[in-house]
């Protein structure tokens, strides 16, 4: 489920909005302790091939192709790579090179001695095909379709350029392309300046949404969802973090035979005060362009409650270049070709106040065959301080 800024017509009555918002102001009458949880693998929602992998279709890379906070630093670092070594000397492999071949492209301009890139998408290879031909780079660029873990390289590469990372950071077969990688196709797998990302990560903080206060059984049953994680633009201010963000997942791409990709770490965030008070006023605006007649008592329960645990990726392409989806260390809000994913992890939102904790595991199945979609289970509970 992709969200976009609402408009609704759905409004609930100013008695239950009264009555929500003294909730917040009686919160001895809350449990003191609710359990949370949501589980999903890494289609749920999304476009996929046999609903075994991530696939895009042409808007979808042309939005990659575009974010300019993510294009033009995989340019530095590949070409800072690149200038690291003799001129004409590299080996270059382009893992998911997509239909514009784009880094692809940029390494042979900027003097790679040869590139193969790899497209698992039978459509996508063939338009790169044409792409490179176009350019002129046919004698460079070598285009082979298929799944990288049925492909044998004439040679190793020096380095892979693999930008194959999801929302989750692990969702779109990043962990399983790259072991195999990492075994097979690297000339010195084992040396971060072999990877650009050389490390992918997700980062995760409790969240309060909009939608979810505005529409409350029986208005729409949240718990149809299924463990389909909501989807957002990273810009969307109708989804606001209440705690500092925490790295949950890490994947270092040099030490991935030795450090395994699936990933149990157990958090506790506590609920920051500050966060909740400037949450109202963004979220008083977002009520008011939706022109509900309570947009101030909406705005102050959906600040004082959370949905769930927002997700969002980050890569560290090397030692001096960083592409965040959303601001860091903040977790602020940025535009970003990627979404920030929000698991809805109780039937209705769950009243929260500054101080109080939200406890969770989170249980991260990483599988090393490209074709077994990774799952994702987040449990645990809020406790009021």
């Amino acid at each position: 489920l992709t969200i976009t800024p609402f408009v609704t017509t759905f409004l609930p009555s100013p008695q239950d909005v009264a009555h929500a918002a003294d909730d917040i102001d009686s919160s001895s009458s809350l449990p003191k302790t609710t359990p949370i949880s949501a589980q999903w693998n890494a289609i749920d929602g999304l476009n996929s091939e046999d609903k075994k992998i991530v696939s895009f279709d042409k808007s979808a890379y042309q939005a990659m192709m575009r974010d300019q906070s993510r294009t033009p630093l995989f340019e530095q670092a590949i070409v800072n790579r690149l200038k690291a070594a003799e001129p004409d000397s590299q080996i270059v492999l382009d893992l998911g090179t997509g239909p514009f071949a784009l880094f692809a492209v940029i390494a042979a301009k900027n003097g790679a001695k040869h590139v193969y890139a790899i497209e698992a998408s039978k459509e996508a290879a063939a338009t790169a095909r044409e792409t490179i031909e176009k350019l002129g780079y046919g004698d460079k660029i070598t285009i082979l379709e298929g799944f990288s873990t049925d492909i044998t390289l004439p040679e190793k590469a020096d380095f892979a350029v693999a930008e194959i990372v999801g929302s989750v950071a692990s969702e779109e077969g990043a962990y399983a392309t790259i072991y195999d990688a990492h075994k097979r196709l690297l000339k010195s797998p084992n040396e971060a300046s072999s990877w650009i990302p050389s490390r992918i990560q997700t980062y995760a903080a409790p969240a309060s949404y909009t939608l979810q206060n505005l529409f409350l059984p029986p208005a729409f049953d949240w718990t149809k969802l299924q463990g389909e994680p909501v989807r957002f633009n990273c810009r969307d201010e109708g989804l606001q973090l209440v705690s500092n963000p925490v790295l949950i997942e890490d994947i270092s791409f040099a030490d991935i035979i030795t450090k395994g990709g699936s990933q149990q770490k157990q958090v506790t965030f506590t609920v920051d005060g500050e966060r909740v008070e400037k949450n109202k006023a963004a979220f008083l605006e977002e009520f008011k362009r939706g022109n509900p007649r309570e947009a101030e008592g909406l705005s102050v329960t959906t600040a004082n409650s959370i949905s769930g645990i927002a997700l969002w990726p980050r890569l560290l392409l090397d030692d001096n270049v960083e592409v965040n989806s959303r601001h860091f260390p903040d977790g602020g809000h940025q535009k970003s070709h990627w979404q920030t994913v929000l698991p809805i992890m109780s039937e209705i939102p769950v009243p929260v106040k500054g101080g109080d904790e939200v406890s969770v595991t989170f249980d991260f199945t990483v599988p090393t065959e490209v074709t077994t979609p990774s799952s994702y289970k987040i449990s645990g509970s809020v406790v009021r301080s």
